[in-house]
Formats: C-alpha cells, sequence, structure tokens
C-alpha cells in the first residue's frame, strides 16, 4: 500500500475556514462561502498555484462531503409543505422548466456548445435551496406563502433533477431507460421498507427511552444512525447502478419523512447533522471540486469563454421565466423576484458535471463553463433578489397566504419558532 500524506487535506481543511472566515469580516458582501470555497480551491489546484492535487484522503473525504450534501439536501424536504395549490404550482413551473431547457439544451447542441442536449437540460433546471434559503430569512419571508412557494419549487427542482440525472445518465450507460426504470423502482421499494421498518422499530417504547437516552451522549446515537442510513443508501444505489447521489439525497428525504418529532424529543439533532455536514465533510467537497476545475480547458479558445455567458442565460432562463406560471398568486413584481432566486444554481451543477466527464456526455471546456456560470448565479441571484425583496412594501410581504400545516423552514429550532409565531398570531 502506498504512503497517505495530509499534506494536501492540511490545505484544503485550512482553506474551508479561512473562506467563511474572511466573509465573517465582510458581513455586508453577500457572497456565499461556497464560492469563495471553490475559487480558492482553482488558486491553489493544478490550475492555479498547483499547491494541492486531490489525493486520495481528500478525494475519499470530499466524496463524503457529496453524499452529506445531497443527504441535507433531502432533509429539507417536508412532504407537508408539498400538497395542495403549492404542488400543482410548483409542478407545474418545473414542467415548463424542464421543457424550456430542453429547448435549450437542443439549441446548445446545434451552436457546437455540448454534446448532450438532454444532460445540460437537466444540468439547467436544479435550483441551490442552501444558497437562497438564507436570503428569505434576511428579508423576513421565510414563513410567508411567497418564502413557502420559492422552497418547495427548489425542492421539487432538486428532487426532479436528481431523478432525471440518476434515469438517463446512471453507471456506465450501458443499462437502457426501461432497465435504469426498474431500478429505480426496486431502489424506491426498498427505501419505502426501509421506511416502514425504522418508524415501526421507533414506536418501541423501550427502544424510544434508550434513544432519549443515548441522543445527547458521547454516542450520539441519533447522529450515527443517520450517518448509517446516508452510506447505506448510497452504497445501495451504487450497488443497484444508479447514481449515488440519488441515495444520499434519498436517506436524507427518508429521515425527513419520519422524523416528525424533532420539536418535542431531539431539537438540536438536525442541527448536529448540519454541524457534521458543513462543519466538516461539505467545505472539502466545495474546495476539491475548486482543485478539479479545469481552467485551461475553460480559457482554451474564445469559444469555450463564451459559454459561460450562454450558460448562465440558459440558467436563467430555464429557471427565471417559469415563474410566470406564479403571478396570479403573487403579482407580476414578486413573480419577478422568484424566478430571480430559481435561477440560484451550483451544487448540482458540480455535482452533475464530474459525472457528465466521467462519462464522457459533456467535455472538460463545458462542465468548467457550466460551473463559472453556476458560480455567477450563486453571486448575482441571491444579491439581487435581496435587493428586490428589500424595496418591496412592508405590508406585501405576506400577502396571497396559502394554506400550509407546517411552516417552511431549515433547522429544528426555525420550526419550533415558526409553530410558536402561528399559534401566537392564531391567538
Amino acid at each position: 500500500m502506498p504512503p497517505v500524506h495530509f499534506t494536501s487535506l492540511l490545505i484544503v481543511v485550512a482553506v474551508g475556514l479561512v473562506a467563511p472566515l474572511a466573509l465573517g469580516f465582510f458581513p455586508r458582501f453577500r457572497l456565499p462561502a461556497i464560492v469563495l470555497e471553490i475559487v480558492l480551491g482553482i488558486v491553489i489546484g493544478p490550475s492555479g498555484l498547483d499547491w494541492v492535487k486531490p489525493d486520495l484522503p481528500v478525494s475519499i473525504l470530499a466524496l463524503i462531503g457529496l453524499a452529506f450534501l445531497l443527504f441535507l439536501s433531502g432533509l429539507e424536504i417536508d412532504v407537508e409543505r408539498l400538497r395542495g395549490r403549492i404542488l400543482k404550482l410548483t409542478a407545474l413551473g418545473f414542467g415548463v422548466s424542464s421543457a424550456i431547457a430542453i429547448i435549450l439544451g437542443l439549441g446548445l447542441k446545434a451552436g457546437g456548445f455540448v454534446k448532450s442536449p438532454l444532460f445540460v437540460a437537466i444540468v439547467l433546471v436544479a435550483t441551490s435551496l442552501g444558497v437562497i434559503v438564507p436570503v428569505l430569512k434576511d428579508s423576513g419571508n421565510i414563513s410567508t406563502s411567497f418564502g413557502q412557494l420559492i422552497i418547495a419549487a427548489a425542492s421539487i427542482a432538486d428532487f426532479g433533477a436528481i431523478i432525471l440525472l440518476s434515469l438517463f445518465f446512471s453507471g456506465n450507460g450501458s443499462t437502457s431507460t426501461a432497465g435504469t426504470l426498474i431500478l429505480l423502482g426496486v431502489f424506491g421499494l426498498v427505501v419505502l421498507l426501509v421506511g416502514l421498518a425504522i418508524s415501526g422499530v421507533e414506536h418501541s417504547m423501550s427502544l424510544a427511552r434508550v434513544l432519549r437516552r443515548l441522543q445527547d451522549t458521547t454516542a450520539q446515537i441519533r447522529v450515527r444512525a443517520a450517518f448509517l442510513l446516508l452510506i447505506g443508501f448510497t452504497a445501495l444505489a451504487e450497488k443497484v447502478g444508479l447514481e449515488t447521489i440519488l441515495g444520499a439525497f434519498a436517506a436524507g428525504a427518508l429521515l425527513s419523512l419520519i422524523d416528525r418529532d424533532e420539536a418535542m424529543t431531539h431539537p438540536q439533532f438536525r442541527l448536529k447533522l448540519e454541524a457534521v455536514g458543513f462543519g466538516v465533510f461539505i467545505p472539502i467537497f466545495f474546495v476539491t471540486s475548486g482543485l478539479r476545475f479545469d481552467l485551461n480547458a475553460l480559457f482554451a479558445g474564445a469559444s469555450t469563454v463564451a459559454r459561460v455567458p450562454l450558460f448562465l442565460l440558459a440558467i436563467y432562463l430555464a429557471r427565471g421565466l417559469p415563474a410566470f406560471v406564479y403571478v396570479r398568486l403573487l403579482g407580476r413584481s414578486r413573480s419577478v423576484i422568484a424566478g430571480v432566486l430559481q435561477s440560484t444554481s451550483l451544487p448540482f451543477i458540480v455535482a452533475a458535471t464530474q459525472i457528465g466527464v466521467q462519462l464522457g456526455v459533456v467535455s472538460r471546456a463545458s462542465a468548467a463553463g457550466l460551473v463559472a456560470a453556476g458560480l455567477l448565479s450563486v453571486v448575482i441571484s441571491p444579491t439581487l433578489g435581496l435587493v428586490l425583496l428589500r424595496r418591496e412594501q412592508p405590508d406585501t410581504a405576506g400577502r396571497a397566504e396559502l394554506p400550509s400545516p407546517v411552516m417552511p423552514v431549515i433547522t429544528a429550532e426555525d420550526r419550533a419558532l415558526c409553530r410558536v409565531e402561528g399559534a401566537t398570531s392564531a391567538a
């Protein structure tokens, strides 16, 4: 076995610390930390100063970081919110987005900018939920119908993009679409059975007492169980020939579905998972994505550089235009803001382009262009969306409220706070 060195990992972890710390000194400079992490990864990587290469320790922890990122994204899915009028509107919006993305993919293919129009279309329909939620919080819209609609739309976009990527671009491409559908069905059945089994076991009073006793000790039993679920579903997805990101996302979504009493029995559980993910593994994934960013391929010629504004425009068309379906509910100005926020996409682009390069369905130049466009969308959309929201009159913040039994939130504390506010309003 070759010797394992931790020098590269040390530098990557240091960059993961420096990026948010540096931004912390400039709170008015609203740049998501993931952007700086990727940029610094490019600077220290082979395309820049060549200080660090993604060796074995870095690559393994980055892979776990990707899984954790998708796991936490799945954890944000709130089934109680995805129903009724919200579900109809967001599903319609995703359908329109998919149609626009396919047209754009065909146009980019005709122009010689991409190899697979379907792959690019799938990449274009995703939205970065984790990036736009802070904007909704800062503007006081997290618990309004506007905020609920945006979060639901982003959840469906993320879920739909992952399913489509797994359906059409899993494994080495040797499996037919019908075969992949069967595999997805088998995988879904296993997820359902595991969920039923966990729900049944959790109703055991003796087990519930043990979990409560161990959850805040050094055992951290719930965190260990969640990590087991994450790795188990990821391994299962890989075993049946599906993308591992589907397994990680499914693990988070299942945990969100069966873990309904977090505010009463274990209010810190999700905060602990976020601490593990965003505090340890996920920064390594984004910095490593910068290490792997092919800057030379992006600037190989004028045509490759021209892909970046084209891809950025495609993101805004594919995710921004479908917001017109919200006009009757939100009004024109808020629908425009919704379109701007929906056009924020980066984590899925990074993950999907790495898969696409491995499968040969996207060139390194196009992959670099898509990631660069995603970086720009994360810089532009949240800032512009927040500015537009703050220009809105205060009395329009909560108009067109929709019935929803559970407020859309991110952490357990936020969920508990929203319940208290809802009860106060009702009183």
